[in-house]
This record gives C-alpha cells, structure tokens and sequence, in this order.
C-alpha cells in the first residue's frame, strides 16, 4: 500500500463528511469542497476518520490512492 494512502484521515470536530457513491463532501466553517473520487477509488467513513482504499496495486491505482487521499 502507498504510504500516503493507507494512513487514515482524521475528521476534526465542526466538519461534516458525506460520503455518496462516487462523490465526497466536506463541509466545515472555512467552507465545503466536493470531490468525485476516480476509477476504483472507495472512501469510507469509521467514526471519526475517513479511509481511502484501492482494489489492486496497479500504478495508476496506486498514484490516484495517494492523491485522493491528499486532496480530501
């Protein structure tokens, strides 16, 4: 796994998190940012962190894993 990638995103406390089939929410009191995730990407939500996963290790996989991860 990417190392970007498998490390969990923490949710802090004021921001809220929808995750809806292929697009991502994040509302918070700065503002809100929605994002589509691409090809097999998948973002969960456990409690208060988000994880990002991918299916396979294919390069291209893996560059989109870390940056998904780092743009939500």
């Amino acid at each position: 796994m990417s190392r970007i990638g498998k490390s969990p995103i923490p949710v802090p406390g004021g921001v809220d998190v929808n995750v809806s089939g292929r697009t991502i929410t994040v509302k918070g009191p700065k503002g809100s940012l929605e994002r589509e995730l691409p090809g097999a990407i998948t973002v969960r939500q456990e409690g208060e962190e988000l994880l990002v996963e991918r299916p396979d290790d294919e390069r291209q996989t893996r560059a989109m894993h870390g940056l998904v991860r780092s743009l939500v």
